[in-house]
């Protein structure tokens, strides 16, 4: 058997010191994330992190850079029924507009909410893996990668 970590993106947006999450149901408990979600089939990174960002939050996420690529081996079952899941993480920071206040967000997602650091720490048994604080303090390290870093090829 071929070892295949789940390929997913997360988009870290930062205004007035406060970032924008999401609230979602995982495993019946209320946690917080990035705006986040799996690399759809023929579909591009960046295609994958605006498209996640505005189904889980109602905002179009522009990205202006990568953060970083975070390899994590998640404990227990996963939501898809496997033990010990890996996932592959590319993590995007950017700016967000054009919010849709109409547009229904996606299954399991409760609200978009914007927190500071200082507020996902005091909530740091609700964050739903340690990428969340990984993620924001790389972010906040100043750590940034041109967006052609990783990318597709035809």
């Amino acid at each position: 058997m071929i070892w295949k970590p789940h390929t997913t993106v997360a988009a870290i947006i930062e205004r007035e010191n406060r970032f924008l999450m999401v609230e979602e149901i995982v495993d019946n408990q209320l946690v917080y994330n990035q705006p986040a979600g799996h690399l759809d089939p023929d579909e591009s990174l960046l295609d994958a992190v605006i498209r996640e960002t505005r189904e889980e939050t109602a905002w179009l996420f522009e990205p202006s850079a990568l953060v970083g690529v975070y390899l994590w081996k998640k404990k227990g079952m996963s939501e898809e029924g496997e033990s010990d899941s890996s996932y592959l993480r590319f993590a995007y920071c950017g700016q967000c507009s054009d919010f849709q206040e109409n547009l229904p967000l996606d299954e399991g997602i409760e609200s978009a909410t914007w927190l500071s650091r200082d507020e996902l720490m005091s909530r740091k048994d609700q964050l739903r893996s340690p990428l969340v604080m990984r993620c924001i303090d790389d972010y906040l390290a100043g750590r940034r990668f041109p967006l052609d870093i990783a990318s597709s090829v035809e």
